[in-house]
């Protein structure tokens, strides 16, 4: 009895510990759009921010988060300061200006950071069913202040906002489910 209570606890233990995003490429999520339709979301970090890691660390391991990005979005990690090739909408972005001797600190900016309108980090980047940008959302949000953004673009409530007061309407009516 005694092993099967140990089994038990350790098997509940990895199921609470497995439930993770399911991040991939960019080029993943753009092949796997072609067969199941769903919007992108990406998470643009470089390795020296601290709110990038407060990301990693809190907002992306809450348990709501987690389920709703893997539910609705297919995830991308995007080093913005990294030196990866990615193609996206049939051309092929780099880092021309990448100092390996720099890999740990800031670097300079991917060239695919001006696409998607990068310019702090982080920047949670969305993408429709056809992989246009809908918004670059800059800074750290915890679960609740990633919610907003991920049921507004998921529900496509975005497309009936016009102006700043539609989205502030917006915020103040939104009923905040994710735990904190």
């Amino acid at each position: 009895m005694k092993t099967f209570f140990i089994a038990f606890t350790m098997l509940f233990a990895l199921n609470i510990t497995a439930q993770e995003i399911n991040w991939m490429s960019l080029e993943e999520a753009l092949e796997a759009q072609k067969t199941s339709p769903k919007k992108i979301f990406i998470d643009a970090y470089t390795v020296w921010c601290g709110p990038c890691k407060m990301l990693d660390r809190n907002t992306f391991k809450n348990e709501d988060v987690v389920k709703y990005i893997n539910k609705y979005y297919y995830a991308v990690k995007f080093n913005a300061q990294g030196d990866e090739e990615v193609t996206y909408k049939g051309k092929t972005y780099s880092n021309p200006g990448y100092d390996p001797a720099k890999a740990k600190t800031r670097n300079a900016n991917h060239q695919l950071s001006r696409v998607f309108g990068i310019r702090a980090f982080p920047t949670l980047v969305f993408l429709d069913e056809q992989s246009n940008v809908l918004a670059p959302i800059v800074g750290y949000k915890d679960a609740q202040g990633l919610e907003l953004y991920l049921k507004m673009f998921a529900q496509n409530d975005h497309k009936e906002m016009k102006t700043q007061e539609d989205f502030n309407a917006y915020y103040e009516n939104f009923k905040f489910q994710f735990k904190k």
